[in-house]
């Protein structure tokens, strides 16, 4: 059906048409309305500022995992976020190449699981240093045995707890390992149409590097996606700072261990003379009884002290606090 002109357009044509401007006549209002492209295969659900804020959210997690990690294997471990991008789950699951180490976390309270997927590279790397190696990885890649897999599982549940935290500013969430899979085929856990967030960070143990990627559906974290944005996490802050805060931080830090070491004194020996020490034999010192002696909090000179005894066991007394810059 033509489309039908009002009076006013008509007017002004038939000016137009008189008078000879063609332009006029090209600019004639069409009404036409514009419609925005949706791809029903592969629709967008998250925005940019939503995958911004789950970038800040891993980031979080990803400097309380290197902690942790650096004191479980006893190695340096350095964790980044390198990017987040929105995928179908079917691309995910075709990415992965057997073996990998994949681990179903239950993300209560919201209906459904979300995915952490491990290098292969990194697996054999931790298991090494679990089982007291320098955390070499293997030059080929093989099936992980049951041994591995369980000393694997005993690393991502670490990992998993170190999830509630960095969620805390957007919801309380109480993940927790369901099972670890080295095989993608048994971790279908939906469609592959479904759109999936894919957070990667980059793992590096030692000299040995691999990604981190966390898979997290859409259909899982709906309820709360409104949040993912910066003005929700940043208001979240401000509820929470309502003096309360400091008393936490204050309490949590008293009950911190912290080493204290005394230095008695100090000499030069030479390696002849450390090694052709017995029992009974006199090491001269620099300091005498009466001497005060230094008292160190971890790497700081903190306290001078004199020894003593209490209750039967050596002891030192507090005698004076070292201040900044003496």
């Amino acid at each position: 059906m033509s489309e039908i002109l009002s009076q006013e357009e008509i007017d002004k044509l038939l000016n137009a048409m008189a008078s000879g401007d063609s332009d006029a006549i090209e600019q004639t209002p069409t009404n036409e309305k514009k419609v925005s492209v949706y791809n029903f295969a592969r629709p967008s659900k998250f925005n940019k500022e939503q995958l911004r804020t789950l970038e800040v959210i891993f980031d979080n997690f990803a400097r309380v995992s290197s902690s942790f990690l650096t004191g479980y294997l006893r190695s340096n471990v350095t964790i980044e976020v390198i990017s987040s991008e929105q995928v179908t789950y079917g691309e995910f699951n075709n990415s992965l190449l057997n073996p990998v180490v994949l681990s179903i976390i239950d993300f209560s309270p919201f209906k459904g699981s979300i995915i952490l997927d491990l290098s292969s590279s990194i697996g054999y790397s931790m298991i090494d240093r679990m089982l007291g190696g320098t955390g070499e990885t293997l030059a080929k890649t093989r099936e992980f045995t049951e041994i591995e897999i369980t000393l694997l599982s005993r690393v991502m549940e670490k990992l998993v707890e170190r999830l509630e935290e960095p969620w805390r500013q957007v919801c309380e969430v109480h993940p927790s390992l369901e099972k670890v899979e080295t095989n993608s085929q048994f971790a279908q856990i939906m469609s592959p149409n479904e759109m999936v967030a894919l957070v990667t960070l980059s793992i590096k143990i030692g000299d040995v590097e691999g990604l981190m990627n966390f898979c997290i559906p859409y259909i899982v974290i709906e309820p709360i996606v409104g949040n993912l944005n910066t003005k929700h996490w940043f208001s979240t802050i401000d509820e929470k700072d309502d003096g309360q805060y400091r008393p936490f931080v204050e309490n949590h830090l008293q009950d911190a261990k912290i080493p204290v070491s005394v230095i008695v004194g100090k000499t030069n020996i030479t390696v002849d003379e450390f090694i052709n020490i017995q029992v009974g034999d006199v090491i001269p010192l620099d300091s005498y009884v009466t001497s005060d002696f230094k008292v160190k909090v971890g790497d700081l000179t903190k306290f001078y002290a004199k020894p003593g005894i209490n209750k039967g066991k050596n002891a030192i007394q507090i005698t004076s606090i070292i201040r900044k810059g003496e």
